[in-house]
């Protein structure tokens, strides 16, 4: 969303909202109407922008938000705080056009505000105001302080009315202050954006250039082949493991998806291909470029199809963690547990991988059956030995024997199951791509069964216990 400009985001919104019986040319008239109604006309070449990217400003993005929700002309529209984050000449000009837009539509516009301006609050028609979950005031706006005077609260004079209705429904300020930080805090969030994926390649080739330099071509000596499965194990795992701090910007994309598909934008089918598409560029170029510069300084097989297989295989290794992250994201959507528990469940799979102890010594309980089959780098592992060791021929240190072939080392000493070629291990790993996203599409769909039937029993439990208190204080 962060690289889209205005313009974009509104012609795609448009394609996806408004029904084909529409013409193009008529959707993208309606979207100009929008645009003009929400005075975004000069931002419309202007990139949106997010926290690591410099685009429109706060009262803007709030502007554009309220124009993707009206490209369909609703008769009744919710805003949830409108005019958060925004100085009080932005939330007069957000509210003015909200408002001219309701005067002109007919629609009922209902909004949550907090501490609106004298101004702002001029603008409503109807108010309603709420302390600790009950209804103090619903009427008029313009009698709201001839309500508050009758009740022995008058609005001194010269003081904003707003400001003094809520001083005088929540008393509690020492709660709401600490309330108001703790959600200051949680908005600070790490970079979601676009952004993440270069800062992630940078990171690749600094790492690489010093991988590369390490084991700058490391012959084919005996040592050579330790040397080559340590290089190996090393930038797979290192390209997973960086993969786990997009965890912050697959949070961001869960609600912007949550929130598009209530309103019936797309369905989570859509989402996941228009997700997975998306960042295949991206994590293509993550693979082949810092890919490159390890396996070139270090002296791998310099054939082109070896190269290209080992790139393949990194950015699908890459796309299985991004799928797994997803997947955590819509069970644990708090940043630092869902990246602790990322990093464990890769912890895991690394262990179980054929790396750190070979597979026949691996316990067969659990760890072999099934952990190591079904842990995705020892797909990659044993896909990388296969590459890089066929056809080769080592140096050996045992007596009698010159030499050693590759073929023979990746049997002997990394237990490599030779019965499938490499093409079959990549096979796998897409394959796992494939069920880690329908995975995230089940979840999904559970969660829409199972979350309304747990609020469900908590309210009837919640009422049953206010029941049973009131019965009791009525016996006594």
């Amino acid at each position: 969303m962060a690289t889209l400009t205005v313009r974009e985001a509104i012609y795609y919104s448009a394609q996806i909202q408004l029904p084909d019986t529409m013409s193009t040319a008529e959707k993208l008239a309606r979207g100009d109407d929008t645009v003009r109604e929400m005075g975004l006309t000069g931002a419309l070449d202007i990139r949106i922008g997010g926290r690591s990217s410099k685009g429109i400003s706060g009262g803007q993005q709030k502007r554009l938000s309220i124009c993707l929700d009206i490209l369909t002309c609703p008769r009744l529209l919710f805003l949830d705080e409108p005019t958060s984050g925004l100085d009080s000449a932005a939330s007069f000009h957000v509210m003015s056009r909200i408002a001219s837009l309701a005067a002109r539509e007919g629609m009922t516009i209902v909004a949550v505000v907090h501490q609106p301006c004298s101004e702002v609050f001029e603008l409503f028609h109807g108010l309603c105001l709420l302390a600790s979950g009950s209804t103090i005031f619903f009427g008029p706006a313009s009698t709201a302080a001839e309500f508050f005077a009758s009740n022995g609260y008058p609005c001194p004079p010269m003081r904003n009315p707003s400001d003094h209705f809520l001083r005088t429904v929540n008393k509690d300020f020492d709660k709401r202050f600490d309330s108001d930080i703790g959600v200051l805090l949680r908005s600070l969030q790490p970079l979601g954006d676009i952004g993440y994926y270069w800062l992630r390649l940078a990171i690749y080739v600094c790492i690489t250039v010093c991988l590369g330099t390490i084991f700058y071509h490391v012959g084919y000596g005996p040592d050579s082949i330790q040397a080559r499965s340590h290089m190996l194990m090393f930038i797979a795992t290192l390209l997973t493991f960086m993969a786990i701090g997009g965890f912050p910007s697959f949070v961001e994309d869960m609600k912007i998806f949550r929130r598009e598909r209530l309103n019936g934008h797309y369905g989570v089918a859509a989402f996941v291909i228009s997700n997975t598409l998306s960042s295949i560029p991206y994590l293509l170029l993550n693979a082949v470029v810092p890919g490159a510069i390890a396996y070139y300084l270090t002296g791998l097989q310099g054939k082109i199809e070896h190269f290209v297989y080992f790139a393949l295989a990194l950015c699908a290794c890459t796309m299985l963690v991004e799928a797994l992250m997803m997947i955590v994201a819509t069970i644990v959507p708090d940043f630092l547990m869902g990246i602790i528990t990322g990093a464990g469940i890769q912890g895991i799979m690394m262990l179980t991988s054929g790396f750190f102890q070979i597979p026949n010594n691996l316990p067969k309980i659990v760890w072999k059956y099934p952990m190591y089959y079904i842990s995705f780098h020892k797909y990659a592992l044993q896909g990388f030995y296969k590459n890089e060791f066929s056809g080769l021929v080592f140096q050996s240190n045992l007596e009698g024997q010159e030499t050693v072939s590759g073929e023979k080392v990746i049997v002997e000493l990394f237990q490599v199951e030779t019965g499938h070629s490499r093409w079959v291990d990549l096979a796998v790993l897409c394959g796992m791509i494939v069920i880690y996203r329908l995975l995230f599409v089940v979840i999904i769909k559970v969660i829409d069964v199972v979350k309304p039937m747990l609020l469900g029993l908590t309210f009837r439990c919640n009422t049953k216990c206010i029941c049973g208190i009131e019965n009791l204080c009525s016996t006594s």
